[in-house]
């Protein structure tokens, strides 16, 4: 039985404004998820996850129809949405195999909270189609990977996805992101912290709703610009900065301060929530160089970038990994 784990991500600049064709700069983080496949000899689909939610849960639903619902054992919003991206995963992992009536038994075992701005849908997709690809004897180039994970949460999200979170989860690392035009970036080293506020955002809402106040405001549009404007400035300093190794003080710097310009521009943009502020607010208060929400919003977790490297996350190097 093939398993393949991918890892999560945080955003240092640029969510929201992909999905409008403006670039990103996401890492990948050391939490991730893991996904074990065993193709079976029906076209069913059975899924078990112990860690997605507080208690886990298990789906079972019949691969060979397509509208129909899963049997959940926990009806919770966030589950239904978690088999979505499984559903879609697995269609896609028949496609690439050509095994339209191809089975599995998919085992999840995830790091990453769900809904919390950490990549974990993206993370599942990409373990997913490769576990599942890999039970049926064929074996995913990287880029295609990262490409069928994108379809994936592009049907999810009713088109509503960058291929930002899909890309950085099969790569690794620090990457850059505009439009279809991905590819790793040759960044120092960033210690940050990473902080949870218990809550879950709806990614598609959120992304739905900034898409409603683009279209009603221009001066909502022009936000969305200003961030991807953020996201070149940043850009370049990490460009100067010597790759491989720790970020100088200044540059940290310099970086936190466009984290706190870009937290900005996201609450204007209605995505950030009253703890995310207070988290943002406190960890600059405690001597952060800079802090900023991270992925769709809606509650849930906050990134803050600090000179301390002891207790804190650095982007993490490994990609999807096989076994």
């Amino acid at each position: 039985m093939p398993t393949s784990t991918a890892p999560g991500k945080v955003y240092l600049f640029g969510e929201h404004a992909v999905v409008y064709g403006e670039p990103a700069v996401p890492c990948a983080v050391e939490r991730r998820a893991a996904v074990t496949v065993e193709a079976r000899d029906d076209d069913r689909v059975v899924v078990e996850a112990s860690d997605l939610t507080l208690d886990g849960f298990t789906v079972t639903f019949d691969g060979s129809t397509a509208d129909a619902d899963p049997e959940l054992d926990v009806p919770t919003r966030l589950v239904q949405s978690a088999t979505g991206y499984v559903e879609e995963a697995v269609a896609q992992a028949r496609d690439a195999a050509d095994a339209p009536d191809a089975g599995f038994e998919l085992s999840i075992d995830s790091e990453i909270p769900l809904g919390a701005g950490l990549g974990s849908s993206a993370a599942v997709a990409v373990a997913a189609i490769d576990a599942a690809t890999r039970a049926l004897g064929v074996t995913l180039p990287r880029e295609e990977l990262a490409e069928r994970a994108y379809r994936t949460e592009h049907a999810v999200q009713e088109g509503g996805a960058s291929r930002a979170d899909t890309f950085c989860s099969a790569v690794g690392g620090a990457v850059r992101v505009e439009g279809a035009d991905c590819r790793r970036l040759d960044a120092p080293e960033l210690p940050f912290v990473v902080g949870f506020d218990g809550g879950a955002g709806d990614t598609g809402e959120l992304v739905a709703g900034v898409r409603a106040l683009r279209e009603r405001h221009a001066f909502a549009a022009d936000t969305v610009a200003a961030i991807g404007d953020v996201v070149r400035d940043g850009e370049e300093v990490l460009a100067d900065a010597p790759a491989g190794s720790p970020a100088d003080e200044s540059t940290l710097a310099v970086l936190g301060g466009l984290m706190d310009f870009d937290h900005g521009l996201l609450s204007a943009l209605g995505v950030s929530t009253r703890s995310l502020d207070a988290m943002v607010w406190t960890a600059r208060e405690a001597g952060a160089h800079g802090a900023k929400l991270t992925g769709a919003g809606g509650g849930a977790v906050s990134s803050r970038s600090t000179g301390r490297t002891r207790r804190s996350g650095r982007c993490a190097t490994r990609r999807t990994a096989s076994t």
